[in-house]
């Protein structure tokens, strides 16, 4: 029997001298774990496409697939340290990311190369969407800390997004 994760609807936080208002850290830490599951969810993706990855393409997508994954586990990291900050808990198991992710889920059937850079092309593109739209969340809690956050994260996604794709990409 699968355990099912009930998460609280609005989660209590901790004391914190931090001096944005407790209901805009309330809506923050929701935010950020929302992202946080994402971006977990994106790393472990970056990983599957690096294990099975094959073709004339195999050594430059597994290492570059790799080095997206460590990208992703810096944005899993400040994420996590943001909205610990904010006097949240870090909601970051696999189950957790599991039952919150809006990414899509990984196709298993990938086997060449450029199925797998065009898979992560889209994985990256839409949590790229979703870094961009917690820039406007947060700019609208007036925020700017996590707003900067999101906005280093939205612009390595970018330029992870820039290379995968490249690719993919042919001039005509």
């Amino acid at each position: 029997m699968k355990n099912v994760i009930k998460f609280p609807k609005q989660q209590e936080l901790y004391q914190t001298l931090n001096d944005l208002p407790q209901q805009t850290r309330v809506e923050l830490v929701e935010m950020l774990n929302h992202s946080l599951a994402d971006a977990v969810d994106l790393s472990t993706q970056m990983k599957q496409a690096h294990w099975n990855v094959k073709g004339p393409s195999f050594i430059g997508l597994h290492k570059l697939f790799d080095e997206v994954h460590e990208g992703v586990e810096s944005y899993v990291d400040s994420i996590a340290e943001r909205l610990v900050q904010l006097g949240g808990i870090a909601e970051g198991t696999a189950r957790m990311a599991s039952s919150r992710t809006k990414l899509e889920e990984y196709p298993l059937d990938q086997k060449d190369g450029m199925a797998h850079a065009t898979s992560v092309s889209k994985a990256l593109s839409a949590f790229g969407k979703e870094a961009r739209l917690s820039i406007e969340k947060a700019s609208e809690l007036k925020d700017a800390d996590t707003a900067d956050l999101f906005t280093e994260i939205s612009r390595g996604i970018d330029k992870w997004l820039w290379f995968v794709e490249s690719h993919t990409q042919t001039v005509k």
